[in-house]
């Protein structure tokens, strides 16, 4: 794994002094990581996208949302580090699932927020598997209760098999399923944006039988709200720890038309947002932020139009890492 710094570069307003900064001026290298912050790990990999047979090009997202990241100003009062990329060059897609577990695990023991860079939503499962490391490593006697709220098109619930019997980014939150339920671990997922018409009805048949927090992109409007942000916080409040992954294909292709599979429908980008910063929000009784780790998945730059979903995918990122700044983060994760 290398990091390539020379790919944040920005404007400089030396007449702003300080207020000027922009990320490009303030990113660090994680070999230089010693105070606790945001960590971004890039996952570039589009192998379960074939093996799900859509658009391959999402390789090539980490290195765009860092570009469009490094002109974003800065207003973290806390670090951001570069991890640089995990990359899938060999077909390999556990192995590389395996290594990108490692980098997350290795960011939490060391207390940083990290935030992944998809990839294909195969990423998820290497997410998660970083995750489940880092919380068994801590020996806790009781089940870790994990919510997991993934804004998506699609359930990705399907069932590995034939030559993808290692996973697809069709697969991710199957295999979480079924690691839970091997561990003994109570499995809360939420899935926010879903398309009726993207998915079987076997997919919500077994979101069903997985008790899956449902809410499908027709659910979601200006007026009706209030109401998904009930039934969010309602989710969240039976877990202890948050997971936020993030399919850019829940945006509607008018607005994010670089994605692998894209979507019809969708939900605007400023109620994804509202949703977004109350999961941000969200607080044990003790304080301490719930959001433990979060990723972006699906970004293919190669069919963008002028970089408006890398922009958008950015704005993501930039959102996760800047609310923190503005939160008791430090009691939590960063402790």
């Amino acid at each position: 794994m290398t990091i390539d710094m020379s790919l944040w570069q920005g404007r400089i307003d030396l007449e702003d002094g300080e207020a000027g900064a922009r990320l490009h001026q303030k990113i660090q290298s994680a070999d230089n990581a010693i105070e606790p912050g945001v960590m971004l790990v890039g996952f570039a990999c589009d192998e379960g996208v074939s093996r799900n047979k859509g658009r391959v090009g999402a390789y090539a997202a980490p290195d765009e949302i860092r570009k469009m990241l490094a002109n974003m100003p800065w207003h973290h009062s806390h670090p951001v580090y570069d991890k640089g990329n995990t990359s899938c060059d060999d077909q390999d897609l556990a192995k590389s699932q395996k290594q990108l577990a490692a980098q997350v695990s290795d960011a939490l023991e060391h207390h940083h927020l990290p935030i992944v860079l998809g990839g294909g939503h195969e990423v998820a499962w290497g997410t998660y598997q970083g995750l489940a490391q880092h919380l068994t490593s801590k020996g806790k006697e009781a089940a870790p209760r994990v919510g997991i709220i993934n804004f998506d098109a699609h359930f990705d619930l399907r069932v590995p098999s034939g030559q993808s019997a290692q996973g697809s980014s069709g697969t991710p939150f199957s295999q979480i399923a079924d690691y839970c339920q091997h561990q003994g671990w109570p499995f809360h997922y939420a899935c926010v944006g879903v398309s009726r018409s993207s998915n079987t009805q076997a997919l919500f048949d077994k979101a069903y039988a997985l008790s899956v927090l449902t809410i499908e992109d027709t659910d979601i409007s200006a007026e009706s709200l209030p109401l998904v942000r009930e039934q969010l916080q309602g989710f969240m409040s039976n877990v202890d720890l948050l997971y936020l992954t993030i399919d850019i294909d829940v945006f509607p292709a008018s607005t994010a038309p670089g994605v692998s599979a894209p979507a019809v429908h969708g939900v605007s980008y400023a109620l994804v947002e509202a949703l977004i910063r109350d999961i941000l929000a969200a607080k044990n009784a003790d304080g301490k932020t719930k959001l433990t780790v979060a990723d972006v998945a699906e970004l293919n730059p190669h069919y963008d139009i002028d970089s408006h979903t890398a922009r958008l995918a950015a704005r993501l990122v930039w959102t996760i890492a800047k609310s923190l700044s503005d939160s008791t983060h430090s009691q939590g994760v960063m402790k």
